[in-house]
């Protein structure tokens, strides 16, 4: 009887030091080795190449948010580009029709405003051929009406002192060209009659390019 029960104590102590082992063993650093995960595990080229994706794409989305947006003017208004707009205007009012304003009045207008390259090249070897060809051409032919004021012009821009010539691009000729375009403004809109006939077909040109000869001027004393 005795070693029955030694026997049964045995086997009840050896179950219990069983059912103790995988405790132990759990807790054990050969244990946490094992629940340690692999390399494979750690580093999975896919889905870090879509975190990385992921993490740009919001890095782009803050930026784009928050970030400073410019703008580029898609035009560049300089004091050469008034120049040109004025002078170009000049030319067109000394070939259009539809207007009754005194017309020598451009004459001093375009050598006023313009610009130095144009200025350069009249007052070069091509401006100086041109202007002996028109000559000779004024002198044994027959030139219409319209196209004396260009050669005028050309010969003026030619021939002009040094004391005419360095009011361009100055204040002091800003200011004449401005008189002489209000002048040709007034002439031009008190003739017309109304309004509404100077933005008419037929003289819709000249109101525009006489516009331009007002404004920019005033754009160029600002």
């Amino acid at each position: 009887m005795l070693t029955l029960t030694h026997s049964l104590s045995a086997s009840s102590s050896a179950i219990l030091r069983r059912d103790k082992h995988p405790v132990q063993s759990l807790n054990s650093p050969r244990a946490a080795h094992l629940r340690r995960p692999t390399s494979l595990h750690l580093f999975n080229p896919l889905r870090s190449f879509v975190e990385s994706r992921g993490k740009l794409g919001m890095k782009q989305k803050w930026t784009r948010g928050l970030g400073p947006v410019c703008y580029s003017s898609p035009v560049n208004i300089t004091t050469t580009n008034l120049q040109w707009i004025c002078t170009i205007s000049s030319a067109v009012l000394m070939f259009v029709k539809g207007t009754a304003i005194q017309k020598s009045f451009l004459v001093p207008l375009f050598a006023l405003q313009a610009p130095a390259t144009l200025v350069s090249w009249i007052k070069g070897e091509y401006g100086i051929w041109t202007a002996f060809l028109a000559l000779l051409v004024r002198l044994f032919f027959y030139i219409p009406g319209e196209l004396e004021l260009p050669f005028i012009a050309l010969l003026m821009m030619i021939v002009s002192p040094y004391q005419v010539s360095n009011l361009r691009g100055r204040q002091e000729g800003v200011v004449l060209s401005l008189v002489i375009g209000a002048f040709l403004a007034f002439q031009h809109f008190t003739r017309v009659g109304d309004l509404r006939r100077a933005f008419d077909q037929g003289s819709i040109i000249a109101t525009l390019a006489i516009l331009c000869s007002v404004a920019v001027p005033c754009l160029l004393l600002i």
